[in-house]
């Protein structure tokens, strides 16, 4: 009998954890981080066209952060904190990072390596990869390492510990 009782609390509790580990419409994490893949790409109110356009991006390679999907529409929000719509077409899995302040990019990920060259705040800047607290990004035909602390568009796991 105990079994029994056992096996009906399981039973009732699957349905909840099937749901809340239910792959994504795309079968992606989310949250995650993806650009923009067009020059101008609308933000809207709500997932369809019929929606108001609540702002105009004009700039390719954008990162953004999906925060929430249907089967066409992904929830983004921009690097402002702005939340919006946007149809999947216009989304790239490519990966980029902005500067939150003007910020050396280094030839070695390390504090007192040389300067390549200086991102300044708000640049678009390809991230190569991550690791132990540096990112490797590219922009405008310069390479070099940045902290982590210093860039928008990370995710947890490539983020430094506390």
């Amino acid at each position: 009998m105990r079994a029994l009782r056992c096996l009906i609390l399981i039973a009732a509790f699957l349905p909840a954890a099937a749901h809340a580990m239910a792959p994504t419409p795309s079968g992606l994490p989310v949250p995650r981080f993806v650009t923009l893949k067009f020059t101008e790409v609308n933000g809207r109110a709500g997932p369809s066209p019929n929606h108001p356009v609540r702002w105009t991006y004009q700039r390719q390679g954008l990162p953004v952060q999906v925060v929430a999907e249907t089967e066409n529409w992904r929830r983004v929000m921009d690097p402002e904190g702005d939340l919006v719509w946007m149809h999947k077409r216009t989304l790239d899995g490519a990966r980029a990072v902005i500067p939150m302040r003007d910020t050396a990019l280094r030839s070695d990920p390390a504090r007192d390596s040389d300067i390549e060259a200086v991102a300044e705040a708000g640049a678009v800047l390809v991230l190569k990869r991550c690791d132990a607290g540096w990112c490797r990004t590219e922009a405008q035909g310069f390479e070099g390492w940045i902290s982590a602390a210093d860039l928008w568009g990370l995710n947890a796991d490539e983020r430094p510990g506390p």
